[in-house]
């Protein structure tokens, strides 16, 4: 990740002129991005997370309520409230719940299956979620195709996501080990085009943000840090280690090349640069969160070890 998103970054600013033609292809790139994470998840282990409402309920208040609010509250106390750097820091809060937090809850002894099925979960109801959340908070402020959000996000989260958890059961769960070796390159393929014809898209608008981006970047590494933070001191009243590192990682990881794809579709361009500057946050974020977890929640000696995912 560390050089995968920096790369791909770098690519598309610099092959801007050669990649911009191309931008329509991100929302079915994404879609299969979906795909190949939701055939790792099926109705048991959604059932499963099910019989645990209250901590579901609970990681959908602090990712999807709390985060965006402070996000708001931040970026307008320092750019004014019509800023479109405002919802680009309240979009990167309330977008789904990041597929690569499923790796980091794995290498840091929380639950997979519970992550796993959060990411699912949370992609199945962000139509309604991410539009009616951007809607309540700016009102007419911005102007939004809410119908065309709902069916973008149903093509290429929700459709993608149902058809991978049927495939999962009509494979019996087989279908991931038989698959994962063509279908998980092609996926980070895919990924590390989404990054890189966004980051061509918004190519133009860079030299706009020279004066802005000495307040940009530490907000943003800041908003970052809070949605972990967020995570893991909300989750503390639960007690339990395995769900402390799992809501943690939850809060702290968005979506964003969802959040890319829906700034630059839907908003000013210039709201996408907090959802560009949170790639780059996002992964040396996590491996800062693990090392902290690792010192300050070692599993006690009847605890089992973490789950290494491979």
């Amino acid at each position: 990740m560390f050089l995968l998103i920096p790369g791909s970054l770098v690519i598309g600013f610099l092959c801007s002129s050669v990649l911009r033609p191309m931008v329509d292809a991100v929302p079915y790139l994404f879609a299969y991005v979906t795909l190949t994470m939701a055939i790792g998840c099926g109705l048991g282990q959604l059932r499963q997370v099910l019989r645990r409402p209250g901590i579901i309920g609970w990681t959908f208040v602090l990712t999807h309520i709390a985060a965006p609010l402070i996000a708001y509250g931040i970026g307008a106390a320092l750019f004014g409230a019509h800023s479109p750097y405002v919802v680009g820091f309240v979009l990167f809060a309330i977008i789904p719940l990041g597929v690569s937090s499923v790796l980091w809850v794995g290498m840091s002894g929380g639950s997979v299956a519970l992550m796993l099925a959060l990411v699912v979960i949370d992609s199945a109801i962000s139509p309604i979620v991410v539009p009616s959340g951007i809607k309540l908070m700016f009102g007419a402020v911005v102007d939004i195709d809410t119908g065309g959000m709902i069916r973008d996000l149903v093509l290429i989260i929700v459709a993608p996501t149902v058809i991978g958890v049927t495939l999962y059961e009509l494979s019996k769960g087989r279908i991931q080990s038989k698959v994962q070796h063509i279908a998980s390159p092609i996926s980070k393929l895919c990924f590390v085009a989404v990054v890189a014809l966004n980051a061509a898209a918004i190519e133009p608008y860079v030299e706009q943000l020279k004066d802005d981006m000495i307040r940009l970047v530490p907000v943003s590494i800041l908003l970052v840090a809070i949605c972990y933070a967020l995570g893991y001191f909300g989750a503390l009243p639960f007690r339990n280690r395995e769900t402390l590192v799992t809501v943690s990682y939850a809060s702290g990881m968005r979506n964003i090349s969802l959040g890319i794809v829906l700034a630059m579709g839907y908003f000013d361009p210039l709201s996408a640069v907090p959802v560009v500057l949170s790639i780059l946050i996002q992964q040396p974020m996590a491996t800062l969160h693990h090392y902290v977890l690792q010192k300050l929640n070692k599993p006690d000696a009847g605890e089992r070890s973490p789950i290494h995912v491979r």
